[in-house]
């Protein structure tokens, strides 16, 4: 059996200043931006350059409920971790693109990580995982 996540949907409040941030800032791929007519909403895929997993569905918030988590889907805790091949080339081009580190970059156990925020608040960890993370050995 072969199984695996596809998408993991981030509630945004504007579907273009979302892909603004995500291909300008963060340098990630547009992989698709449909407008579906029936139910008035863009389905809107982004992913960070070379990666073969899971992507992100910018979906905006289309009820007054779902408002309130634009930026809080994790109740404040580090939502999304973003894995890279060179911290420190990543952490230098996102700071000048004025990316907030609210996280200092730290050496731990299981390799390099800073803590930032998205445009709307959310936390992401900036990795750079041990080779021998049982995580990173997963795509070799």
């Amino acid at each position: 059996m072969k199984q695996s996540i596809v998408h993991i949907a981030l509630v945004v409040k504007d579907y273009d200043e979302a892909i603004d941030f995500y291909t300008q800032k963060l340098n990630f791929e547009l992989i698709e931006d449909t407008y579906q007519p029936e139910q008035d909403k863009r389905w809107v895929v982004v992913a960070p350059p070379g990666s073969k997993g899971a992507t992100l569905l910018l979906a905006r918030a289309s009820k007054p409920e779902q408002e309130p988590f634009v930026g809080n889907q994790s109740g404040g805790r580090v939502f999304l971790f973003l894995n890279s091949d060179d911290f420190w080339r990543d952490y230098e081009a996102m700071k000048s693109k004025g990316i907030r580190f609210v996280r200092e970059p730290k050496k731990q156990e299981y390799g390099m990580v800073a803590v930032f925020e998205d445009l709307y608040g959310n936390l992401w960890d900036l990795l750079e995982l041990n080779k021998d993370h049982p995580v990173a050995m997963r795509s070799i």
